[in-house]
């Protein structure tokens, strides 16, 4: 390959590389960092200088045997389109996959919100279950309801111990009851 081919099939692994790396889950942070380097840095402009320069050179000394280095580049290009449509559906589908979760995840905060507006399969879904308001007026419904039992619970051990009394009382006595002491 000439010096030409070569730095085509670079600079195409770079950017494939690049786009890995791009498209990796990474923390918020380490994205950040990440994109700051590449569009602050001297180094990443003069490299992109480099390569705009070094490519316009190789392509005036590649003029010599034209039509052996034409044929050798359009199988050269070929291979790189199919490798690079192979690796590009890899790219489109998890793209896809990470909008379609921050879809999900936008919409799920517009639940939790309070807003109206939000739909969708997975609000359907929600909905069935309630909403975070719902959820909370029925958290403090149950609790009413468990002071309620505890209130009754109470109630009904002091009735229980007044009836025992009363009943020790006749049962001791020739049946008229003994008033309290």
């Amino acid at each position: 390959m000439t010096l030409y081919y070569t730095l085509v099939f670079a600079l195409l692994m770079f950017e494939m590389g690049l786009f890995v790396v791009l498209i990796l889950p990474l923390p918020h942070s380490v994205k950040r960092k990440l994109f700051a380097f590449i569009s602050e840095s001297p180094l990443v402009a003069k490299a992109q200088y480099g390569l705009k320069r070094n490519n316009n050179q190789a392509m005036l000394e590649g003029s010599g045997r034209m039509e052996v280095q034409a044929r050798k580049f359009y199988a050269q290009r070929n291979m790189y389109l199919c490798g690079f449509t192979l690796f590009l559906s890899l790219i489109l589908n998890r793209t896809y996959v990470m909008i379609l979760d921050t879809l999900r995840l936008e919409e799920k905060v517009k639940r939790y919100e309070g807003d109206p507006s939000a739909k969708g399969k997975a609000s359907e879904q929600l909905a069935q279950a309630g909403d975070a308001g719902e959820i909370g007026k029925l958290k403090k419904q149950l609790a009413a309801k468990d002071r309620d039992i505890e209130t009754l619970k109470k109630q009904t051990n002091g009735l229980q111990n007044e009836y025992n009394r009363m009943g020790d009382n006749v049962a001791s006595s020739d049946g008229t009851p003994k008033k309290d002491r």
